[in-house]
């Protein structure tokens, strides 16, 4: 993963610029007409003669300064009449807004914030081995990986992958939509998702088992006390109860149900995936454009280390499509690493290689033991 230093703001550019400009918003919710509209990259605001970084990154919002001198990235839905916006809209650093664009660009960059430059292909080779190094080392530092799932994760048969790296504490939050965890739910209580056998074969009367599943739940009252009832005995969600890893479930307008869990208010949804993209050290998004799209618009391209340097977010986009890995790129999230697979060999192959490390790792802490007798 790709690290980098802070810009050195003893250099005249920076100790000439002036402070940020701040103008109070006029209204609940509407910005200033010069507002600074924020990327995912390191942002600098000079504040008080001071260069500083402002809290919980992401692209697509405000700068605001709150009353205490703390900065912030906010939506602009959030704002209050008089709250403190930051205008301006050069990121050169001359308004006393830098934007560290080149920080992950490669020498080549020209130092601008841009849509549209994606180059992804099928033919690209895919590096399992180091995909499984980041996500160890993830956990080893006690780390936020937030998987980001689409159903076809279930129907291709990788929902016992998927509980695997649960269970085994590579899964820091857990962000889908309501057939997601509706599939799995039915694969746990029937063995079919949309009525398919394990095999792909129908089954009689199988089209409305994910409309039983989706009752029994209901019936329950939530996912979890259907866990606790013994109504979801495997799987998914029943992985996510058991280990106490939080999932947040989004509703859309063609959702059957939808389970009691999932949140069918679009901006209450954002907000519940927001509160775990503020915290992710890692993103791996599989086999769905939307939920993809929106979670890399909500994280920032890098990391903030416990010593204040940053380090890229390292983000991992799966889906059979080029266009999907494409679009996310195309959208903002340059950072993303495109893989185009299916979502059943992914998490086969990515599982096998993070077993094989463990593997090396454990029969490392061996031999000095062996060695010794």
């Amino acid at each position: 993963m790709s690290t980098f230093h802070h810009p050195d703001f003893s250099a005249e550019k920076f100790s000439r610029a002036p402070d940020a400009r701040f103008v109070p918003a006029p209204a609940d919710g509407v910005l200033p007409e010069d507002f600074f509209s924020t990327t995912n990259l390191p942002t600098y605001v000079k504040v008080k003669g001071k260069w500083r970084m402002p809290n919980e990154p992401r692209m697509d919002s405000i700068l605001t300064l709150d009353e205490s001198g703390e900065l912030w990235i906010r939506e602009g839905r959030r704002l209050r009449k008089g709250d403190l916006v930051a205008v301006g809209h050069k990121e050169d650093g001359s308004d006393g807004i830098y934007v560290h664009a080149s920080a992950f660009l490669g020498e080549t960059a020209d130092g601008e914030f841009k849509f549209m430059t994606s180059e992804v292909s099928r033919e690209k080779p895919i590096d399992y081995a180091l995909m499984a190094r980041i996500l160890l080392e993830e956990r080893d530092r006690g780390g936020y990986p937030v998987w980001v799932a689409g159903p076809a994760l279930v129907h291709s048969r990788a929902r016992a992958d998927m509980a695997w790296f649960i269970d085994n504490g590579f899964v820091g939050a857990m962000l889908a939509g309501n057939a997601v965890a509706v599939h799995d739910i039915e694969a746990s209580i029937f063995r079919t998702t949309l009525g398919m056998t394990s095999s792909g074969e129908a089954t009689t009367g199988g089209h409305g088992l994910h409309m039983r599943a989706i009752n029994k739940v209901r019936a329950a009252g939530s996912i979890a006390k259907a866990v606790e009832q013994g109504i979801i005995t495997d799987g998914i969600m029943y992985a996510l109860v058991t280990n106490k890893v939080p999932f947040v479930l989004t509703g859309s307008i063609r959702d059957d149900g939808p389970l009691p869990d999932v949140i069918t208010d679009a901006l209450a949804a954002q907000d519940a995936m927001r509160a775990h993209a503020i915290k992710a050290t890692m993103a791996i998004l599989i086999a769905t454009a939307l939920h993809a799209i929106a979670t890399g618009n909500m994280l920032p391209a890098f990391v903030t280390e416990a010593d204040g340097s940053l380090r890229e977010l390292a983000t991992i986009c799966v889906d059979s499509s080029e266009f999907v890995v494409s679009k996310l790129k195309d959208r903002g999230t340059h950072q993303a690493f495109g893989v185009v697979t299916n979502a059943q060999d992914f998490m086969h192959i990515l599982r096998l290689y993070v077993e094989r490390e463990l593997g090396v790792r454990e029969a490392a802490k061996a031999k000095p033991a062996v060695a010794a007798r």
